[in-house]
């Protein structure tokens, strides 16, 4: 069970959920980047990245009979915010494709490098799988 938590005075957030309390079995993510089952980028683009990247989240979640529904946090690590803003439509339809209308909470942060050097995100996650 989630319930987002939202004060009723403040502007609605877009895309993402400003708090959300649940109850479960927590499950931690490691980040993940765009690569494949076997470890290889199949595209430098930007948008293709994030997709793969939450594709292997779903594919995690599915280990433990869990979905995307489940997901209660996601941190993006981007290497160019520059590149996230021109790619937003990208993303967003990446996003939509993969996990679907459920906006966990979220936190965007650049960073100088990944530790794999063709990465240009790399997403953690945080989902609870109801009791």
């Amino acid at each position: 069970m989630q319930r987002e938590l939202h004060p009723s005075h403040w502007k609605r957030a877009s895309g993402y959920a400003n708090g959300i309390m649940a109850k479960g079995t927590p499950i931690f993510l490691a980040g993940q980047i765009g690569w494949n089952s076997q470890q290889e980028f199949e595209s430098d683009d930007f948008a293709g990245q994030v997709n793969q990247a939450l594709k292997n989240i779903v594919a995690l979640l599915g280990e433990a009979d869990a979905a995307p529904q489940h997901l209660v946090r996601l941190t993006w690590y981007v290497t160019d915010k520059r590149e996230y803003l021109a790619n937003l439509k990208g993303v967003g339809a990446a996003y939509n494709k993969t996990i679907g209308r459920h906006f966990p909470t979220m936190t965007l942060v650049e960073v100088s490098a990944l530790v794999e050097d063709r990465a240009k995100v790399e997403i953690e996650a945080i989902a609870i799988l109801p009791e």
